[in-house]
């Protein structure tokens, strides 16, 4: 068993954005060398999330009309009691909240194991600064 680990770099210029991350995971599979396992891809910021979905434009412009009806951007400590700390993205902890953490993904013959359509996006919610992936790869 053997592990290889890499860290993404992304700065999404608006405040929320998707990136179809799944060449970058890719590539970093293609050079661990491993063939059989596991592929873990996760945020490391928590205004900040990885999911599996279609890479089709107008679902990720519903995703982003649906998060701002459950969770709206106002910077007002009266909406998000977080923003009583000096920051104003209390809305984008709640949207990483639902878009999730992470995922994992099956490693078969050297090439990541989807379903139809899936693909791996990085979703920002807070945006406009450097923010990191964790890429770490397990297997054989």
């Amino acid at each position: 068993m053997k592990s290889h680990t890499e860290y993404l770099t992304l700065n999404v210029p608006k405040r929320m954005g998707f990136v179809n991350i799944t060449p970058r995971v890719e590539e970093a599979v293609r050079q661990s060398g491993i063939r059989e396992g596991l592929v873990l891809v996760n945020a490391m910021h928590i205004t900040a999330s990885v999911f599996i979905n279609d890479d089709e434009p107008g679902l990720h412009e519903d995703y982003q009309r649906w998060l701002e009806q459950l969770a709206p951007f106002d910077p007002s400590p009266a909406t998000y009691h977080h923003n009583r700390t000096g920051e104003d993205n209390g809305d984008a902890h709640h949207k990483r909240q639902i878009m999730g953490r992470e995922v994992v993904v099956a490693l078969t013959e050297g090439r990541l194991d989807f379903g139809p359509w899936e693909q791996i996006f990085y979703g920002e919610f807070d945006g406009r600064r450097p923010k990191r992936i964790l890429v770490k790869i397990i297997g054989e």
